[in-house]
């Protein structure tokens, strides 16, 4: 068959597209969700000792909707939704955080393995439908963020080594259910769906009580009720004599006690008096012994479970003699960067204007705050508690924070553009943080899980790895002083009613995107001395006056491929900014909006206008309480 020269060309034309088109998705494979979800199988991988996933997990992981390249993975538009590695005679350790990253996971297995580790946790795999980790070697106790997945249908962990009480599980959906043979223990929870299972599926663990099993749950004081009555018929002449002599014994021990105390406070009252020099009053004597106390304070470390350990890898003299750095003024104090002579660099964050509290107070609030525990929280490493000063440890982030990220070296050769993949990244972070912060809090109406949320409290780690800090301080500050310094009362809501709500660090994260967004500065958060607009109200005007094209920070204006990503971004900033709290989505729906956001297009140019936008979102009654302010035309 002869072909022609036209033909020819067009052939080798098509092939061109099918490979260029073959290239994208490679790319894209390796970008946005896919290499998030990519590197958290890797990374699962890397715990295992399995030669087999060694050879197998390598090269594209999924195309589309084909059958996916890797054994046991399940996938759904190139998402991954499901990890099925059950019989492998798999040994290793899984991480906590092995599947923040999998947002689409619905089906988990790894059935007959002998896997090690706590539970995972579940807190951001909200389509989980069915998990078995059966006949494994997991250990720790069942992880409470598997009862707010609305949609689980089964949940299979017999034959583990699972300690403590099980979960209020009371989800309709749960149709299957099995903890048989581990270490539980406590009563089980009377829920509708809990009671509904047979006692099979409670069997094998000793310490387990309550229906449906026939084991009774006894109260310590029935156990001995019980047995005073079983032994009451048999020793009760015994008893009674026993009980005279301890009596009496008791009496006389009592009365030595009593006469050795008097002798030794009339002792200890002389010498007091004896000691003390003449100028020095009892007050200022009561002043001078609590200063000793305080100078014997000591640095108080956090495991990573978020409780006290007080060895510490160095003591309050190592910090002292360490290089300092000031990083900076924040809202509750100043922080340092201390170089410890060990190599280590942690920041110190001095709190002031904190509400009078016991020392078994602060520390109560700071265990609460170390507890919490996600891949884009700064963890707590340690605090110090005295009379006249509180100090908090955290690890340094290498790369700042994302106030000087955005708006540092503005107008200077030796600025570093901030991309618009990198603020996604920021994006996804911070929401992923504060979305968990929501589902650990109290069910409390009246209080905002972060309260301080805003670019300079959003720390870049030596990787870029996003790490929120500054939380769970509202446990630990007066209403006043909050009032006047922190993010969450400055929403609409607290300027019209005085109240905030987690709906009103949903409202600050709106902001933070529309300072993302547009490399503008918003008012409400401004550090102090800079100047800054009412931001969610100028955006509020570009929309109504459709010269939207004028919101986008210039130096990811220029990339032309990301448009659509940003103009659905803007979209969610402008439904977390709605005057009315009512009308604010949660911060799950925020996250699973976001996390949809693509990193960039391969689509032609699109123009950046009112059009491409929800009119409905541009009403008087969104964005801003205050959209009468003058906007200045110059970006800050």
């Amino acid at each position: 068959m002869v072909i022609s020269s036209t033909s020819f060309i067009s052939l080798l034309f098509t092939a061109a597209i099918l490979a260029s088109n073959v290239n994208a998705t490679s790319a894209e494979d390796s970008s946005g969700f896919h290499g998030y979800e990519r590197d958290a199988l890797l990374s699962l991988k890397a715990g295992f000792n399995s030669s087999f996933l060694d050879t197998n997990w390598t090269g594209i992981m999924c195309y589309m909707n084909e059958t996916p390249y890797w054994h046991g993975i399940q996938c759904v538009d190139s998402r991954v939704t499901g990890v099925i590695l059950e019989n492998m005679g798999i040994f290793g350790e899984i991480k906590v955080d092995a599947f923040v990253n999998l947002t689409e996971l619905s089906n988990l297995s790894f059935k007959n393995n002998f896997i090690t580790g706590n539970l995972m946790d579940f807190a951001t795999n909200p389509k989980l439908r069915n998990i078995d980790l059966s006949e494994n070697r997991f250990h720790g106790e069942i992880p409470s963020s598997l009862i707010y997945i609305n949609s689980l249908e089964s949940l299979i962990l017999h034959d583990n080594k699972l300690t403590g009480p099980i979960p209020g599980f009371n989800q309709s959906t749960l149709k299957t259910f099995n903890v048989s043979n581990n270490n539980l223990s406590g009563a089980i929870p009377e829920t509708k769906t809990l009671q509904s299972f047979s006692p099979s599926s409670y069997a094998g663990n000793e310490y387990l009580c309550g229906p449906p099993t026939p084991t009774l749950c006894r109260s310590r004081n029935d156990l001995s009720d019980q047995l005073k009555s079983e032994n009451s018929s048999e020793d009760s002449n015994h008893n009674s004599h026993i009980e005279a002599i301890m009596i009496v014994v008791n009496v006389i021990v009592l009365v030595v006690v009593i006469f050795l105390l008097i002798i030794y406070y009339l002792k200890y009252k002389k010498l007091k008096k004896v000691a003390r020099p003449k100028n020095i009053s009892p007050k200022d004597e009561e002043d001078r012994e609590s200063d000793q106390v305080v100078e014997k304070g000591k640095l108080v470390f956090m495991d990573n479970n978020g409780n006290i350990n007080n060895r510490g890898r160095f003591e309050l003299d190592d910090l002292l003699k360490a290089s300092a750095e000031g990083l900076g003024r924040g809202n509750f104090g100043n922080c340092y960067k201390a170089m410890l002579e060990i190599g280590e660099a942690v920041v110190v964050k001095k709190l002031v204007d904190l509400k009078p509290l016991s020392s078994d107070e602060f520390f109560k609030q700071v265990t609460r705050i170390a507890g919490l525990k996600h891949p884009n929280l700064l963890p707590l490493l340690g605090c110090y508690y005295s009379k006249d000063e509180k100090l908090f440890l955290y690890r340094f982030a290498a790369n700042g924070n994302v106030y000087n990220r955005l708006h540092g070296g503005r107008g200077t050769g030796g600025r570093v553009p901030f991309r618009w993949g990198s603020r996604l990244a920021v994006a996804r972070g911070v929401a992923r943080a504060v979305e968990y912060l929501h589902l650990s809090a109290a069910r409390s109406p009246t209080t905002a899980p972060h309260g301080n949320l805003k670019p300079s409290n959003v720390l870049l780690g030596e990787n870029d790895d996003v790490l929120v800090t500054d939380y769970g301080l509202t446990s630990l500050v007066a209403a006043p002083i909050a009032a006047q310094r922190m993010v969450a009362y400055k929403t609409p809501e607290y300027q019209s009613c005085k109240k905030i709500s987690k709906k009103s660090d949903v409202w600050s994260y709106g902001s933070l995107l529309l300072e993302l967004l547009t490399g503008r500065i918003p008012a409400h958060s401004a550090p102090p001395g800079t100047g800054g607009i009412d931001l969610c109200g100028w955006v509020n005007r570009a929309v109504r006056e459709e010269w939207t094209a004028e919101i986008f920070d210039p130096e990811i204006a220029v990339q032309k491929d990301a448009s659509k990503g940003m103009l659905r971004l803007l979209r969610v900033a402008m439904k977390c900014c709605e005057n009315s709290p009512e009308k604010r989505p949660e911060i799950s729906q925020v996250l699973a909006e976001v996390e949809e956001v693509e990193v960039a297009l391969d689509s032609e140019d699109d123009e950046l206008s009112y059009s491409s936008l929800d009119r409905s979102a541009a009403t008087n009654d969104s964005l801003s309480a205050t959209s009468s302010v003058v906007i200045a035309d110059d970006r800050r």
